[in-house]
C-alpha cells in the first residue's frame, strides 16, 4: 500500500501547521514556503483539512489557519481519511462499490473489513505530535 501524493502532502502540511501550535496562525503561503509544496496544492489541502474538522480557518487581519484540536488528538488516520476518504485496501470493502469481477465467488471479501480496521488502527496510533517532532539524524539516516 502506498499513500497518494495528496495524502502524503496533507501529512506534511498538517505537520507544518502543528509546529505553529500555540503560536500565531499560519497562512497557506507560509505553509507552502515551509513545506516546499506549490501554493495551489496547499490551498486545496487546507480546504479539505478544514472541511474534515482538522484545521480552523480564521479570516481577517491576523487570520490564517490553526489546528482545530490539539495535535495529540489528531492522528495519521484522521489526516489520510480527510484526503482519501475511509481507509479501505480493497475496492470491494468500500460500501456501494460492486465493480469486482470476482465478487460473486470471492471468499476473501468478508475479511477485508478486519484488515481495514487493523490498518486504520495502526495509522490511528500515530499522532500529529509524533509527526511534527523533528527526528535526530543517525549515521544511517544521514548517509
Amino acid at each position: 500500500m502506498r499513500l497518494s501524493s495528496m495524502a502524503d502532502y496533507a501529512v506534511v502540511t498538517m505537520s507544518a501547521a502543528a509546529r505553529h501550535c500555540g503560536h500565531a496562525r499560519v497562512n497557506a503561503q507560509q505553509l507552502a514556503d515551509e513545506t516546499g509544496l506549490p501554493l495551489p496544492t496547499v490551498q486545496k489541502l487546507v480546504s479539505k483539512l478544514s472541511s474534515a474538522g482538522l484545521l480552523k480557518s480564521v479570516r481577517g487581519a491576523g487570520g490564517g489557519f490553526k489546528l482545530a484540536r490539539p495535535a495529540a488528538a489528531i492522528t495519521l488516520a484522521d489526516i489520510v481519511e480527510a484526503v482519501e476518504g475511509p481507509i479501505a485496501l480493497a475496492t470491494c470493502s468500500t460500501h456501494g462499490r460492486n465493480d469486482c469481477t470476482l465478487e460473486a465467488a470471492c471468499n476473501v471479501r468478508p475479511h477485508w473489513p478486519l484488515v481495514d480496521a487493523a490498518l486504520r488502527g495502526a495509522l490511528a496510533g500515530v499522532s500529529l505530535v509524533q509527526l511534527a517532532r523533528p527526528v535526530p539524524l543517525t549515521p544511517e539516516l544521514s548517509a
